[in-house]
């Protein structure tokens, strides 16, 4: 399992450095130019990946504090705007396989519209696991879940495991 997960963040670096790379050479599978959807906001629970695809983790990001607009964290197509059990969620097709998910939120989009990173895409709501204030970003390439914080430059720091 530890290999595999390697063998994500490796692929997940190497595609993150094709953002730079000539048309042809594999430019589609870059990340989207991505920034946090509450303005000011700061990570208050990180990302921790599950052990396994069933296990337990926290698959995304919450921020915090929010109060108000929530935007699109990189240009797409909205895949998905409604309810899921008790919160509002939007969901956004970054293209090349990357897609982001914010909740809780009172859309103001709906599927199929076309945004821009920045642009207003709704309202912070209240549901879900996150605390009220607070809102939880995850982001999937190719529909593995990855670390958001990737995509905004802030690796988190490296922990060293001990081999085989």
């Amino acid at each position: 399992m530890r290999h595999l997960r390697f063998l994500t963040l490796v692929t997940l670096v190497a595609s993150m450095s094709l953002a730079n790379a000539p048309a042809g050479r594999g430019a589609d599978d870059a990340p989207p130019d991505w920034r946090l959807p509450a303005a000011g906001a700061s990570v208050l629970r990180p990302f921790e990946a599950p052990a396994h695809e069933y296990g337990p983790g926290h698959r995304g990001i919450d921020i915090g504090p929010a109060d108000g607009a929530v935007h699109a964290p990189a240009a797409g197509v909205v895949a998905f705007a409604g309810t899921v059990v008790d919160r509002g969620i939007v969901t956004i097709d970054h293209g090349g396989g990357w897609v982001t998910s914010v909740e809780p939120v009172a859309a103001t989009v709906t599927v199929g519209d076309v945004v821009s990173a920045g642009d207003p895409i709704g309202e912070l709501s209240q549901g879900g696991h996150s605390l009220p204030g607070t809102l939880h970003v995850g982001v999937r390439h190719d529909g593995e879940y990855v670390n958001p914080l990737l995509l905004l430059g802030r690796v988190p720091r490296a922990i060293l495991l001990p081999c085989c």
